[in-house]
């Protein structure tokens, strides 16, 4: 495996596979990766002959007191699981190599990026959008894998790369799980034992609202109400929002008719965390 610093040997990389017809599939972290991450790389080199895997914490989609600065890093083990997994090569550029001194033009997917996620966290999904397009250019990949967990960001990325015609194919992978049943995430890391014990509810309330369906529940309101009195009932947490929504524009949905999407986001002591479920009527 190959550790690639500068955007330009990036690109020539990436031009050098497109010439000769060698298709490139990418995954874009901001690294502390884990096996959910490991599980996109994993799908992408079943389709791709030069798999790609990006490690950048892009300082634009944090907001002014947020965790910039303590986001987990560890490059070196983050190497090693790559170099475990067969990646052709890790890309590891600085902010300045991203966002050069004068950088003044960003991307923003009108009409998804201020409810859910962008009500809580103006200029998230801006900086979200900006740097994967960037990225985009870089690597030029013409497959890409992103995770269920940040629904809302896969669905933003997506409808980005539809608007503006981009030639990468996008793929939205699974939740992956701990076997306590907490998705997966880098901010996990953030968690004392005590609150990692209460994320556990986080699941939980989500098999509470897919049980409500299940049973034949089919209003928003009472589903969403079964959720919230799981994570209510753990003192731990507290809850940002719980929304039901359409998959495609992220409105609310007042009745389940088809599929939708639970989405919420929970804060356990300084550590926000978001899970999702989808919901299908029978």
């Amino acid at each position: 495996m190959e550790i690639v610093r500068r955007v330009h040997a990036m690109k020539e990389i990436a031009a050098r596979a497109r010439t000769t017809r060698r298709k490139i599939g990418f995954v874009p972290t901001m690294g502390c990766l884990h096996d959910g991450h490991l599980s996109l790389v994993r799908r992408v080199k079943d389709v791709s002959d030069i798999v790609v895997v990006s490690v950048f914490v892009n300082p634009t989609q944090f907001g002014p007191g947020e965790d910039l600065e303590a986001y987990p890093r560890d490059l070196a083990r983050d190497a090693d699981l790559c170099v475990a997994e067969g990646v052709d090569y890790l890309f590891t550029p600085e902010a300045t190599e991203i966002y050069p001194p004068g950088s003044c033009t960003v991307v923003e997917t009108l009409g998804l990026v201020d409810v859910l996620e962008g009500a809580s966290r103006p200029g998230h999904f801006r900086g979200v959008t900006t740097v994967v397009l960037k990225l985009f250019e870089i690597v030029k990949p013409q497959v890409a894998a992103f995770g269920r967990k940040d629904t809302q960001q896969a669905i933003i990325v997506q409808r980005m790369v539809a608007d503006l015609m981009l030639d990468v194919e996008i793929l939205v992978l699974p939740t992956v799980r701990d076997e306590d049943g907490v998705a997966l995430s880098s901010r996990n890391a953030y968690l004392t034992h005590d609150e990692r014990l209460a994320a556990r509810a986080i699941p939980l309330a989500l098999r509470a609202a897919e049980k409500r369906v299940g049973d034949g529940e089919w209003d928003a309101a009472a589903v969403i109400d079964a959720a919230r009195a799981v994570l209510e009932s753990e003192p731990l947490l507290a809850v940002d929002y719980i929304a039901m929504v359409d998959p495609v524009t992220l409105q609310p949905v007042v009745e389940l008719t088809g599929e939708a999407f639970l989405l919420l986001a929970v804060r356990v002591g300084k550590t926000r965390l978001l899970d999702n479920a989808t919901l299908r009527r029978a």
